[in-house]
């Protein structure tokens, strides 16, 4: 069958390799290199023959990578964390390639092939530490923010390092061709950027309003091949002009929609791509020099923690997150196998240094999950090591805490929190490590102390032992689980209410002994289940069951439903139920001023007045001579329809909506 034959033994391969790293919690790229280690030794009737065609089809897949990378690029993901991304990435690129560069001397290469060993290790793994940081349940905290705005960075530098690093080889013709290159590079920008950014949402425009959703796919797929290819006529990189296709895209309406088309073909010539760089790694080099190997890895991992880590801290950030950053990106990334392919076709490094950073790169993105997941006990050991953190304390009460709500986390939710129970008088001391939160809780007056609520002195500076309550707010729950665990060892009576991302980390919450797990997700889904109903009416009495029902169903699955389940057909019958509204009329209202009997409310809508509150005292069931005034509080009784009829007839006279309010 030629080279469709060997599509189909790459894709069924690549199946299996993805099946494989699945089942192992490895992202599928390992498992589509995997696959092509596994074809590359293979020989007869099921290997693969024409592997040069397949490798010009991967440059589609390399085309369509960085086509994606540009559709999803956005400066406001990088806007909380610019200094750090913008600055210290290309610092960390020019260190780690210094690092290499010193490496590559070590094992004996020459100038040109030390300083791309150097290149190619700088980068790091966009999927793996994202799909790690999902697994961990750090998505959303500051220490994932530093790693992907630096992964950002990371991926945009590629693109320029196409073009550049394959001309040290000869670096006399280099220049001139470096510099015509530059020049055609800013042309071709200018020009995207002038052109593309009013022609490309015009055409987008013009072919959705054709509805067809083959149509648009095939679109969006001219736009990124065909701008490539122009790119490479005029003599730049295929995969560079894909990438400005994509960042111009990115800035219209349909990059959503785009990116959600392109997704699987990039994913289907993606497995092409991969498949085809685990093809040129021969598992003869891995044995004969596996010792090397895994000092390239032990050198190139510590390396790379140093500086993550060094300059992360070196740009203000402290605790746990020059730590988390050191241990999440220590690898080699996808990007530097794109790298690593122009490096083999353009003669400037050979098989023995690719196969040296191929197998570096598996080896580290396969530990990374692990590596990773030690950044909170080690976090934890250093703090138990080093107790003179300093805590500092603000709007802490001079007389003894005593059952007080601790609040461990001063975000959007631990600030509302304890808004509502300043409110209530109940007092609370809320505990932050982030210093610009601890600020915020410090200007709107809350008791707030600045620490690790892990840690012995800061728990003890809370008072906990004469606390009622805990609460962690935090969106971390390794953090959550190291926390419970060390006030349970102090306290082991204290009700501890905390947060999950799924069902699964909420079950090990609860194991550790947590009173209350909340699931923001289920907890999201419920209101707006809720303001539905009461949209349409529903009596709150029946909204509530239900609510309470589907709680019970998410928080205690295990435990048999006490009071059997939810009746379904309450919801259907529900308008028709009796129940009691309260309308306000502090506003000019067709009311004021008349009387019960002047309205004789119950002939015309059917609803029934059952009390009034004025001047903060309740009038039950009212005579038919009460006069209503402007700033009455009226509770009526009757059934969905009835009720909305009422709520019509009490409309303001200066066309403002009757307000419906909760009972007083």
């Amino acid at each position: 069958m030629g080279i469709a034959g060997d599509i189909i033994i790459i894709v069924i391969a690549g199946l299996l390799g993805a099946l494989i790293a699945e089942k192992l919690k490895q992202p599928l790229i390992l498992g589509y290199i995997l696959a092509g280690v596994l074809l590359s030794s293979l020989s007869g009737g099921i290997s693969v023959s024409r592997l040069h065609e397949i490798e010009m089809l991967a440059e589609i897949g390399v085309a369509l990578l960085l086509f994606a990378l540009g559709l999803e690029f956005s400066f406001k993901e990088l806007k909380p964390v610019w200094k750090v991304s913008l600055i210290g990435t290309p610092i960390q690129i020019v260190l780690t390639m210094v690092f290499g560069f010193g490496v590559g001397q070590w094992l004996g290469w020459n100038l040109i092939q030390s300083l791309w060993f150097g290149a190619l290790i700088s980068f790091s793994s966009t999927m793996v530490v994202l799909k790690t940081l999902m697994a961990q349940g750090w998505m959303g905290t500051l220490s994932s923010r530093v790693m992907i705005g630096m992964l950002i960075v990371q991926d945009l530098v590629i693109v320029p390092f196409l073009i550049i690093m394959p001309q040290l080889s000869n670096p006399k013709a280099g220049l001139p061709i470096l510099g015509v290159a530059v020049l055609k590079s800013v042309v071709f920008l200018t020009a995207m950027i002038v052109l593309g950014t009013k022609l490309l949402p015009r055409l987008l425009s013009y072919i959705a309003q054709r509805e067809s959703q083959e149509l648009f796919l095939l679109t969006i797929t001219a736009i990124g091949l065909g701008v490539g290819y122009v790119t490479y006529l005029v003599g730049l990189s295929f995969a560079f002009g894909a990438f400005i296709a994509g960042m111009v895209i990115s800035e219209s309406d349909y990059s959503h929609k785009a990116l959600s088309d392109i997704i699987s073909l990039r994913d289907i010539f993606g497995l092409l791509f991969f498949t085809s760089v685990g093809m040129l790694l021969k598992p003869s080099f891995v044995i004969a020099n596996g010792g090397t190997i895994l000092i390239i890895v032990l050198l190139v991992g510590i390396a790379k923690m140093a500086i993550f880590g060094g300059l992360v801290r070196l740009f203000g950030y402290r605790n746990i997150i020059p730590l988390a950053a050191g241990l999440g990106l220590f690898q080699i990334g996808e990007f530097s196998f794109v790298m690593a392919r122009v490096g083999i076709e353009t003669g400037s490094i050979g098989e023995v240094i690719y196969s040296y950073v191929l197998s570096t790169a598996i080896i580290s993105m396969v530990l990374t999950p692990l590596v990773s997941n030690l950044a909170a006990p080690i976090y934890a050991l250093k703090k138990q090591l080093f107790k003179h953190e300093f805590v500092e304390t603000v709007n802490l009460a001079e007389t003894e805490l005593k059952g007080h709500v601790v609040i461990a986390g001063g975000g959007r939710i631990g600030q509302h929190v304890a808004r509502i129970l300043r409110l209530s008088q109940v007092k609370f001391v809320i505990v932050e490590l982030n210093f610009s939160r601890f600020e915020q809780c410090k200007q709107a007056g809350f008791p707030v102390i600045f620490g690790d609520i892990c840690q012995d002195t800061v728990l003890e500076e809370t008072r906990i032992h004469q606390a009622d309550l805990m609460l962690l707010s935090i969106p971390n729950s390794s953090i959550s689980r190291s926390a419970i665990s060390r006030i349970k060892k102090i306290r082991s009576d204290l009700n501890i209410i905390t947060i999950a991302d799924g069902v699964e980390q909420m079950a090990h919450l609860y194991e550790l002994g947590a009173y209350v797990v909340v699931l923001p997700e289920v907890e999201a889904g419920l209101e707006v289940a809720r303001q539905t109903l009461l949209h349409l009416h529903i009596p709150a009495t029946i909204i509530q069951n239900y609510v309470d029902h589907e709680r019970h169903q998410y928080y205690k699955p295990s435990l048999e439903h006490q009071g059997g389940d939810f009746p379904v057909d309450q919801l259907r019958i529900a308008k028709n139920l009796i129940e009691i509204t309260w309308v306000d009329m502090r506003h000019c209202s067709g009311l004021v001023g008349k009387t019960l009997q002047e309205l004789v409310i119950r002939q015309q809508v059917g609803a029934t007045v059952v009390g009034v509150v004025r001047n903060n005292m309740f009038f039950a069931n009212p005579e038919a001579s009460y006069r209503f005034r402007k700033g009455d509080l009226v509770a009526v009784m009757g059934t969905s329809t009835q009720r909305q009829a009422f709520q019509e007839l009490a409309e303001f006279c200066s066309q403002r909506p009757t307000q419906v309010v909760d009972p007083p």
